[in-house]
């Protein structure tokens, strides 16, 4: 069967205003066969020769003083992108499209992306947890772009989601393959990692707002 993202040929409208409409009636959205397949295989592919280079590390929670490495909440490897390659610009062609859509139509003020390279390995996870808290780190819209051409139901390594910071009950559970986006807001929507057993490829992004002011200048990371 022919992959669902290998239909796309660039952001239709389509996408962004399902992406938009769910973001309004849910607080997050899924959107299969968001980015097409060359441009995931672009990625993926990317990301194995940067991952064989050495340049992946164990990911970290928290900014600044807060930051930390914890296996216990999370165990994935991550890589920054600089948007200096053709398939990362691509990337952030793709996001322009989505960040504009949004601000468009929800006034978010969304104002740069931030987003790195992850790689799960078998058994890999990372716990149920928040991307943003009332505003310490300027990040409003988290997506997550999956890389993993051919995933089988039965590998795991699901995205859940709840539908709150207060809920018991998921929302749904994301299987990560490729070419679907997942946007859900920040500040609104918990979320884990399951593990998998089979490594798996991802791009997660946080569009932030501009907290830059006369005495302090707001980095991206």
């Amino acid at each position: 069967m022919q992959d669902s993202a290998d239909l796309v040929g660039g952001v239709g409208g389509g996408h962004l205003d399902g992406l938009v409409e769910g973001l309004v009636r849910d607080s997050f959205a899924v959107s299969p066969g968001f980015a097409p397949l060359s441009l995931v295989r672009a990625l993926r592919k990317e990301a194995r020769e940067r991952d064989r280079l050495g340049e992946f590390r164990l990911a970290g929670i928290g900014r600044r003083q807060d930051y930390q490495k914890d296996t216990r909440i999370r165990s994935d490897r991550t890589c920054w992108l600089k948007g200096d390659t053709l398939a990362q610009c691509q990337w952030l062609e793709y996001m322009e499209a989505l960040r504009m859509a949004v601000n468009q139509s929800l006034f978010m003020g969304l104002f740069e992306l931030e987003s790195h390279f992850a790689i799960y390995g078998p058994g890999d996870y990372y716990q149920r947890h928040m991307d943003a808290f009332n505003g310490n780190n300027g990040r409003l819209l988290s997506v997550v772009l999956y890389l993993n051409e051919g995933w089988q139901s039965d590998w795991g390594g699901r995205l859940r989601v709840w539908p709150g910071p207060d809920a018991t009950s998921i929302a749904t559970e994301v299987e990560p393959r490729a070419g679907t986006l997942v946007a859900f807001l920040s500040e609104k929507i918990p979320h884990e990692v399951l593990a998998a057993t089979h490594e798996r490829y991802s791009i997660a992004g946080w569009f932030r707002c501009n907290n830059t002011t006369a005495d302090w200048l707001d980095p991206p990371r």
